[in-house]
């Protein structure tokens, strides 16, 4: 476990300084003035001028070299400092952690949610396979993979929010407003994870070891909680790792969609901004939590699994 814990650290060390580069590239390379862009964020387009725009320059130090200025936030961030956003002039760790904490939220809602519906409807058909279930299954969980995270959220809205008028559409402030953007997200997840938990009930229930679990005279259920259980969860957890690039893509643009004020809205509102400070900072989180959540999936895999404990 302390070889997993540092080689996650190293990665998270890694990950920073990649994302913050990439970031500062990607950023430097788009067409247009930033001066021009990060004022009218400031003082709105219609009150932008050159003179304006060359004050911001002076003030940023955007007319400094390139290199100068990248080597400056890496100096920054080793003191864990983000910095300010050239927008607004707030400390972009403060504006950061506010974002997150709504799209941590989300994410876990949707984790959960998604757990609440894929994994027991593969069961049930992993456990019947060829049936009638486990053909529908296969249908409605490539349909809904296979649909864009925004095409499936505006399906969303115009079924609870148009036509049956029972959920908000988009904003937050309740709980009801955090059901389709969750829903949204979970269902994506949920699509791949049933069809996991259907492929290890099936691979679990032809194995040598459940069918000795009846010959010893446990009933079904007995069987099915002693043995298939814990060794169905181990692909179904470890595939979530592989699920959380799905989760923190579609954190993205399901925040943008429905107007959620996450950590995916404020780095879409960045770029447009050439808020090159809160882009970094947001990428970066989103890059650590990435690691933060595999390292909590090998965690749990550690758990459940005593293989990786004994071996």
């Amino acid at each position: 476990m302390i070889r997993l814990l540092g080689f996650r650290l190293l990665q998270a060390v890694m990950v920073a300084v990649l994302i913050g580069a990439l970031t500062f590239l990607l950023m430097s390379l788009l067409p247009g003035d930033a001066a021009y862009r990060i004022a009218a964020g400031r003082y709105g387009y219609d009150m932008v001028n050159s003179a304006a725009a060359e004050a911001v320059r002076a003030e940023l130090g955007l007319d400094q070299p390139v290199l100068w200025r990248f080597t400056a936030w890496i100096g920054d961030l080793l003191t864990l400092d983000l910095g300010n956003s050239l927008v607004t002039g707030r400390p972009v760790m403060d504006m950061v952690a506010h974002e997150l904490g709504s799209s941590v939220r989300l994410a876990v809602g949707a984790v959960l949610l998604s757990f609440l519906i894929g994994p027991p409807i593969g069961v049930i058909a992993g456990l019947r396979p060829g049936g009638v279930l486990d053909r529908g299954l296969l249908l409605l969980s490539t349909v809904t993979r296979a649909i864009p995270h925004f095409v499936l959220g505006v399906i969303l809205v115009m079924i609870f929010s148009v036509w049956l008028m029972v959920l908000p559409s988009a904003g937050h402030g309740s709980f009801t407003h955090t059901i389709l953007p969750t829903l949204t997200l979970a269902l994506g997840l949920a699509a791949v994870s049933s069809r996991v938990a259907r492929d290890a009930t099936v691979a679990v229930a032809s194995s040598a070891y459940f069918a000795f679990g009846h010959l010893k005279g446990l009933s079904g259920t007995q069987v099915f909680l002693r043995h298939g259980l814990r060794n169905i969860g181990v692909p179904v957890v470890t595939y979530l790792g592989v699920q959380l690039v799905y989760l923190i893509e579609g954190v993205v643009v399901v925040e943008t969609l429905f107007a959620w004020p996450g950590i995916g809205h404020g780095l879409v509102h960045a770029i447009v901004q050439r808020d090159v400070p809160m882009v970094q900072g947001t990428a970066l989180a989103m890059g650590l939590m990435f690691v933060l959540l595999n390292t909590a999936v090998d965690l749990l895999n550690h758990l459940i699994d005593p293989r990786r404990r004994t071996a």
